[in-house]
C-alpha cells in the first residue's frame, strides 16, 4: 500500500548504478493523487535514465517503515546515493500530519544505517543546521552529507534544482565537485533558494 512508482520495471534496475529514493511527506497515503514531486522523478528517467522509487508517508512510523523496508528489503539499497525526502517543517524538524519531530530523532530512528547517502531535502522544509545539529545527524547516521535550502518555498520550488542536482551526481560522485558544479550551472537558483549542504 506505502509503494508507489516505478517508473522503470524491476529488471531494468540491474543495468543501472544510481537510484534516489524519494519519501513524500502526505497528509493521506490513501490518496492516488500524482504529486509535482512524481512528475519530476517520471521527467528524471525518461530525460536522463536516473531510476528512482518513490513512496508516501503520513506519519513518523510510516517513514520509519518505507526506510526500514528499503535498507533490509532492497537488495539495490547499495547503488542508491541520494534519499530524497519531501516534507514540510522548520529549519532542523520535519513535520508529518501536524507532528514535529527533530531532526535529532530522526538521526536516532535511523542510527547507523545511511552509511555513505546523502539526504537531500526539497525546499518544501528548510534545512537551517547549527555545526552541532549537523555533526549529530552526520554521526549517528553514517551519512555522507545533508542537503537542501535555507530559504522557505515562496511560491519557487525546488523540484528544478534538485532535479539538476541528481543529474549532476549522476556524472559524478564526488559531493563537493558536484555541489561546485551545481552552483556554476544554477548559481541564481541557488543563491535564490540558498541551497547548502553539510557534510
Amino acid at each position: 500500500m506505502l509503494e508507489k512508482s516505478q517508473q522503470l520495471p524491476q529488471e531494468q534496475f540491474i543495468d543501472l548504478e544510481y537510484f534516489i529514493y524519494c519519501l513524500e511527506g502526505v497528509s493521506d497515503i490513501e490518496t492516488d493523487k500524482i504529486t509535482k514531486t512524481q512528475e519530476s522523478l517520471e521527467h528524471l528517467v525518461h530525460k536522463f535514465g536516473i531510476a528512482s522509487i518513490y513512496k508516501t508517508c503520513d506519519t513518523i512510523e510510516g517513514l520509519e517503515e518505507s526506510l526500514n523496508s528499503l535498507i533490509l528489503d532492497d537488495h539495490h539499497f547499495t547503488d542508491y546515493e541520494i534519499i530524497y525526502l519531501v516534507v514540510s517543517g522548520a529549519a532542523n524538524t520535519i513535520c508529518l500530519n501536524d507532528y514535529h519531530y527533530s531532526l535529532q530523532e530522526i538521526a536516532e530512528i535511523f542510527e547507523g544505517r545511511l552509511q555513505g547517502k546523502i539526504l537531500h531535502f526539497s525546499n518544501a522544509k528548510i534545512l537551517d543546521l547549527d555545526e552541532e545539529e549537523a555533526q549529530y545527524f552526520l554521526d549517528i547516521t553514517g551519512a555522507k552529507g545533508v542537503s537542501g535550502y535555507g530559504n522557505a518555498y515562496n511560491g519557487i520550488d525546488s523540484l528544478r534544482l534538485d532535479q539538476a542536482f541528481f543529474n549532476l551526481f549522476n556524472e559524478d560522485d564526488n559531493m563537493f565537485d558536484v555541489v561546485e558544479e551545481l552552483h556554476q550551472r544554477h548559481y541564481a537558483l541557488c543563491k535564490l533558494l540558498d541551497f547548502r549542504l553539510y557534510y
